[in-house]
């Protein structure tokens, strides 16, 4: 099955980034301070200025392989919790194949399918013969071997904007894998489609520099 993304939820705005920024001299909004927003906000990204950027976050529900999951751990300060075999039997067996393998090498697609087929016997089976001789516990921990690198686990992420930020400069890059670049561009265009758009100069700053410490 395909790689998906869902956006749980969000908090803050640009305007919530520009006051975390304003509370050094005044919070107070008046129209012209509104109207300084867009300007503020490319400034303060432009210039290293990013702490008030981490006052909004961006919530995702991930159902992915578990390379793109370890993408995905590899960054600071996001928060993810993850679909675990070491808790309990992965009984629904989702896995993923590379869509470009289908047009261009369908030899190896069906090998891959047949292998992680087989795996995910070998799995179940290992976990049910090992669960009287090591106990439960240890029988999960030690079939999710059978596990491929195919297989798709749930994961809710969680990143503040900068956070966010430095995630959409590594993985939504020519150089990123395939699957993980398309998982943040999907995540990118989530935000970007938030009724109202309310990270509309923060999304455009953060895209247009491609700056994050």
């Amino acid at each position: 099955m395909n790689n998906t993304v869902e956006l749980l939820g969000w908090y803050g705005s640009d305007e919530v980034i520009a006051c975390s920024a304003w509370t050094s001299t005044s919070r107070e909004l008046t129209d012209d301070k509104k109207s300084r927003i867009p300007s503020l906000i490319d400034m303060l990204w432009s210039n290293g200025h990013e702490t008030p950027f981490e006052k909004a976050t961006v919530h995702f529900l991930v159902n992915c392989d578990i390379a793109s999951h370890i993408h995905l751990l590899k960054h600071r300060m996001a928060s993810i919790n993850a679909e675990s075999a070491r808790y309990k039997e992965l009984k629904e067996d989702k896995y993923f194949i590379p869509e470009d393998w289908d047009r261009q090498a369908i030899y190896w697609s069906d090998k891959l399918d047949l292998f992680t087929q087989e795996s995910n016997k070998l799995y179940h089976q290992c976990l049910e013969e090992l669960t009287p001789i090591l106990g439960r516990k240890r029988a999960k921990e030690s079939a999710r071997f059978f596990k491929t690198y195919n297989s798709q686990i749930q994961a809710d992420v969680m990143f503040n904007i900068r956070s966010f930020a430095n995630f959409l400069k590594l993985r939504n890059s020519e150089h990123a894998q395939v699957e993980i670049r398309e998982i943040a561009q999907e995540m990118l265009s989530l935000v970007q489609n938030i009724e109202g758009n309310p990270f509309e100069q923060t999304i455009k700053s953060i895209t247009k520099n491609g700056k994050s410490s």
